[in-house]
């Protein structure tokens, strides 16, 4: 049952008519490849751009209490920004389906079945290539992107077929389904990294995040988790109530120090596969909120620590700027059995579902 949050928010976009859909234009080449740019809609106004470039999230715009709509996650004007030199050597990923494994694997190596495999530099990652792309239009407009990953790319064993539809919802929420399936054994990992910000501008810190986690799995002197399960009771990593996002940012706590920021993986409460709520964010002064709802094991929280690459800058982004709220498996899972597999074998495909929900508090 929906919350009287929701309730309100559906009520105050009764008075924004607008046409459920989706809609396409190109937005140049890559690869030899065309890329478009997909916007999807639906009755209530809430607009949703994706590109089959990387399958990334190109923005999200969303009512504030006022009924006025800002841009949410942050991202782009043109597939140039996203491809050039600069941003693709910082690494900066905004809005991007990330695989083939997301995240950290400790010294790069992992065995499955006795055989040991090394993550290579060897290829594109996701986020990198030209994905398919297939309209489902409707009242819930859908994009299905799809990807080819042939066996040998980045070191991976096996052929992945990799699938992430985008559909946006009737009641505000943007939905990722998440499908992989493989013709051997091998490791898959797929989030995405879209940097929100529900205030559409300035820095997060006076956001209240809410994680809806009793442990964190915190990482050696690379923030590569070592198997440890820490509770956040009594510590800087507790957002198991509302808490301000800048509230402990520059602690002294060795875990925060290094990455000069929040940059841990949150064990999520509940079974994994089960689809529960993982994460809140609010904006008090616009009333804008998103929860993040999941089937996936573990959240990576990252406070957007670092300088944004040029493009970002130009666009008015900055440090802690954004921050993003990864729901995925927990880095390293590979080499730590204790932890959620990311095992993809013929038998065995992944299907992963995440969810943000956006409203409005009053």
């Amino acid at each position: 049952m929906r919350s009287a949050t929701w309730i309100a928010t559906l009520l105050l976009l009764l008075s924004v008519p607008a046409q459920a859909g989706i809609t396409s234009r190109p937005w140049g080449t890559w690869a030899g490849r065309p890329v478009v740019l997909y916007t999807l809609t639906n009755a209530h106004g809430l607009e949703v751009r994706v590109t089959n470039y990387g399958a990334i999230l190109v923005g999200v715009r969303a009512p504030g209490r006022d009924g006025k709509f800002a841009r949410v996650v942050q991202g782009f004007d043109s597939l140039a920004d996203y491809t050039s030199a600069d941003y693709l050597s910082r690494n900066a990923h905004y809005g991007a389906v990330l695989g083939r494994y997301a995240n950290r694997i400790k010294n790069e190596t992992y065995a499955i079945d006795g055989a040991t495999y090394h993550r290579t530099k060897d290829g594109k990652t996701f986020d990198e290539r030209v994905w398919t792309g297939r309209i489902k239009n409707g009242a819930e407009p859908s994009l299905i992107l799809t990807l080819t990953d042939p066996a040998g790319t980045m070191g991976f064993p096996g052929t992945v077929q990799a699938q992430v539809t985008y559909t946006l919802t009737g009641d505000n929420a943007l939905r990722l389904d998440y499908r992989a399936t493989a013709d051997k054994p091998t490791i898959v990992n797929m989030t995405n990294h879209a940097y929100f910000n529900l205030a559409g501008e300035g820095l997060v810190l006076d956001h209240l995040l809410t994680i809806n986690a009793d442990a964190i799995t915190p990482g050696d002197a690379t923030n590569t988790p070592t198997g440890e399960v820490r509770s956040v009771a009594g510590s800087v990593f507790d957002f198991r109530k509302p808490m301000r996002i800048g509230a402990h940012v520059d602690d002294p706590d060795p875990l925060i120090q290094l990455v000069h920021g929040y940059g841990v993986n949150y064990r999520l409460n509940g079974t994994p596969g089960s689809f529960r709520l993982a994460a809140r964010l609010e904006d008090p002064a616009s009333g804008r909120i998103m929860e993040e709802w999941t089937t996936q094991s573990d959240l990576q929280l990252y406070s957007g620590n670092y300088m944004p690459p040029k493009v970002a800058l130009d666009k008015g982004y900055r440090q802690r700027g954004g921050v993003a709220l990864e729901a995925e498996r927990a880095p390293n899972s590979p080499n730590l059995p204790a932890f959620t597999s990311p095992l993809v074998t013929p038998q065995m495909p992944l299907h992963e579902v995440t969810e943000f929900r956006f409203g409005v508090s009053r």
